[in-house]
């Protein structure tokens, strides 16, 4: 299978959380959705937005130990074996996106699918470092510049998962703010959709000049179309591969 986001050209009272002190970060939730990077004193530099994720051992590994268990009983007597961490186990592609819109009106995407990468010090001010294919420990990241935050009207960050991989619900998938002062900013992906494609994580706006960061975790079955159309960009999209890695 093979999906088809591929770019063709073409509220609420908000609650805010402080910082963790003893981990120095903040972690967005149902309950505390929102945090101002210019009243957390972080709203110029780099921004950088980094995706994580791996897959649990146990939806792997459950099923056949239970099995043998079965089929062996005296295994359970017996230590586990520490296998390596291998392309084996970690079976997932997760993309980490991000739709923009600028104050001039111009619109947008940078993600892997398509090689829409951005750029960092020129419009749209939002580059994606690479595409990491197999949950290596650095994961996504994608950079934005925050110096040139009066020329972003509102960014849209997603991740989807590529291709035949295991859903949400069978990753430990966290979307993590690092701005250029103060705390980290994190978000878990860990409520159950099993079915889900795509998730839309947060948005980043400028609210007369307040960056605000406003968490949705917003699962849907679609891809890049259905986000679009559920946040209004009114962008043209098709179908989309990848290279072989």
């Amino acid at each position: 299978m093979s999906f088809w986001d591929g770019l063709r050209p073409g509220g609420r009272a908000a609650q805010f959380d402080s910082g963790n002190s003893a981990s120095n970060s903040i972690e967005l939730t149902r309950r505390h959705p929102a945090v101002s990077l210019t009243k957390q004193g972080a709203a110029t530099g780099n921004l950088r937005v980094n995706l994580s994720w791996r897959m649990r051992t146990s939806d792997i590994e459950g099923r056949s130990k239970q099995g043998s268990m079965l089929r062996h009983p005296f295994k359970l007597f017996q230590p586990d074996v520490v296998q390596a961490h291998t392309q084996g186990v970690v079976n997932v592609d997760l993309d980490l996106g991000c739709l923009y819109e600028l104050t001039d009106g111009s619109k947008g995407v940078v993600q892997p699918l398509g090689s829409f990468f951005g750029d960092l010090n020129i419009a749209p001010y939002v580059k994606l470092s690479g595409d990491d294919r197999f949950g290596a420990p650095s994961g996504e990241t994608i950079f934005v510049n925050l110096d040139h935050r009066e020329s972003i009207k509102r960014l849209l960050f997603f991740v989807y998962i590529y291709d035949q991989t295991p859903a949400f619900d069978r990753t430990h998938a966290k979307v993590t703010l690092y701005p250029s002062n103060g705390p980290r900013v994190e978000i878990e992906l860990d409520e159950r959709a099993p079915q889900a494609r795509s998730c839309a994580v947060f948005a980043l706006e400028n609210v007369k000049g307040d960056l605000l960061v406003r968490r949705e975790v917003r699962f849907v079955y679609g891809f890049q179309a259905e986000l679009d159309r559920l946040y209004g960009w009114g962008l043209q999209w098709g179908r989309g591969y990848k290279t072989k890695a």
